[in-house]
This record gives C-alpha cells, structure tokens and sequence, in this order.
C-alpha cells in the first residue's frame, strides 16, 4: 500500500510489532511488553488493566494469568478481548482485537518454569483478584506454599496462558501537528488475508 514505509513497512503485522518491541526494549525504562488488556464483564461493563505480553506467535499474541482471576472469567465468558501497547519513548503504540483461547500445555508448562522461584510461587499463594485481609495474610500464604512446594514448584491448575489471535491490529505513531500515521489491519476471519488501510488521524 502506498505510504506503508520506513517504520510501518512490511507485510506480517507480527513481525512489525516485534520490530517495534525490539526498538522499545532499547528506549523504555520499564516493561517494553506491557499492554493495557481489555475485556467485558457479564454486564457489558469494559474492565482494563496492565499485564505483560509474553509471547508474538506468527499469528498470535501470548500472556499469562490465574484463570481463577477477574480477567479469566470475562475472557472465558466472552471470548473475545482487546489490548493497547504504547510506547512513550517511541511515541508509538499498536493496538489489537480479537479471538481468544487457553494456552494450558507445555508451553505454559516452559513459561511458568522459566520465572523466578519467588513468582512461581506467588502464583500458588495469590487467590488473584479475591479479597485480601492483609500482606502479612499473604505473607503467611506464600510460607506456607514454600514449605510445601519446596523450590521446584509445577504450574498451578489455577494458572495459565491466554491466547489472542487478532482480526484487526492497527500500527500508530505521532505526527507533527498531531496528523499521526495509522495503519489499520483487519480481516474477515483467523484463516483470511489482511486488507490494510490509511486511517485518518
């Protein structure tokens, strides 16, 4: 498409935003990989929040999560999700739509192994998004998983990945004047081509 060039140029939107990732890697302080996540509560009431993006798949983005949380239970419910990623250095961001399924195999399985012991087990102790009394209750939680999980913990039931596989995945960055350059991707299905449009600022 004409003008798709310099930073927007390609043709595998994935391989773009690891591009863009591998660049904020080198310009951001903190979490290059962070995306804010989208879902939909059983109201229809939109809920946000940050986590990390783990994995670009060829045809999929990869986090992870306890599927006892608030988040799980609106992905599993809706099936659907949506995530921003914006890179203040960069003045960039990407956003995506799309389709969601469980990453619960061995690719979980190297995930999880390959965190520190401290956050494998944090994973067994946290009863993520439930009420809490207090640290020093959380505290007491995560004795109590050391002494029994010992310092080689397998990945809890409880805890997983999610996978969404985009049909729309739209590429920004800042222009002067505030006249930014976006590329919008879309397509019908998973197993479809892309159309990619200019969209106006």
């Amino acid at each position: 498409m004409a003008g798709r060039s310099g930073k927007f140029a390609g043709e595998d939107p994935f391989a773009i935003v690891r591009e863009w990732m591998t660049e904020a890697e080198a310009s951001e302080i903190n979490d290059p990989n962070a995306i804010a996540l989208s879902t939909v509560d059983s109201d229809g009431l939109p809920n946000a929040r940050m986590v990390l993006l783990k994995d670009v798949e060829d045809d999929a983005f990869v986090f992870y999560t306890n599927y006892e949380s608030q988040k799980a239970k609106e992905l599993d419910q809706g099936g659907k999700a949506a995530f921003v990623m914006h890179w203040k250095s960069l003045r960039r961001q990407v956003r995506a739509r799309g389709l969601i399924t469980k990453e619960d195999g061995p690719q979980a399985d190297e995930y999880y192994s390959s965190r520190s012991l401290k956050s494998r087990l944090g994973a067994w102790a946290s009863k993520q998004s439930q009420p809490l009394s207090s640290r020093t209750a959380l505290m007491a939680e995560v004795a109590k998983v050391t002494a029994t999980k010992g310092t080689n913990p397998t990945r809890p039931p409880f805890w997983g990945g999610y996978r969404l596989t985009p049909l729309e995945i739209e590429f920004w960055a800042d222009g002067d004047h505030r006249l930014h350059d976006r590329f919008q991707w879309r397509r019908a299905s998973v197993d479809a081509g892309w159309d990619v449009q200019r969209l106006n600022p």
